[in-house]
C-alpha cells in the first residue's frame, strides 16, 4: 500500500477547506503553535508519536470515524492534509475496508 503525497491529498477540495481549519485550530491549542496544513509535524520535531494517539482520539470523536489496523500508519498523521485524506477516505468506505 503506497502513500498518497500531499500533491495528491490536496485534491480533497472543499474537504481540506472545512476540516484543515479545525484540525490546525486543535493542534494549535495542544501545542501553543499554528501549523500549516503541508508541514510534517513529527519531522519538524513538534510532535511526538504518543500525540499520534491522541489524533487519532480527536479523529474519531470530532469525525466519526474509526481508525484501525493500517489506517494507524504514522505517515496518515504526518500533516493536516493527511489527516484530512484520511477523515474522508474513512467516512466514504464501506465498513470493513479499512485496517486490518
Amino acid at each position: 500500500m503506497t502513500v498518497p503525497s500531499d500533491q495528491e491529498v490536496s485534491d480533497t477540495g472543499d474537504r481540506v477547506d472545512t476540516a484543515a481549519p479545525e484540525l490546525v485550530r486543535f493542534l494549535t491549542a495542544r501545542t501553543g503553535r499554528t501549523w500549516p496544513p503541508d508541514t510534517d509535524l513529527f519531522a519538524t520535531g513538534g510532535l511526538s508519536s504518543l500525540f499520534a494517539m491522541e489524533l487519532v482520539v480527536h479523529l474519531e470523536q470530532t469525525y466519526g470515524v474509526s481508525v484501525r489496523g493500517t489506517d494507524l500508519r504514522l505517515d496518515n498523521f504526518r500533516t493536516v492534509r493527511r489527516m484530512v485524506a484520511l477523515v474522508d477516505r474513512l467516512r466514504n468506505s464501506e465498513p470493513g475496508d479499512h485496517g486490518a
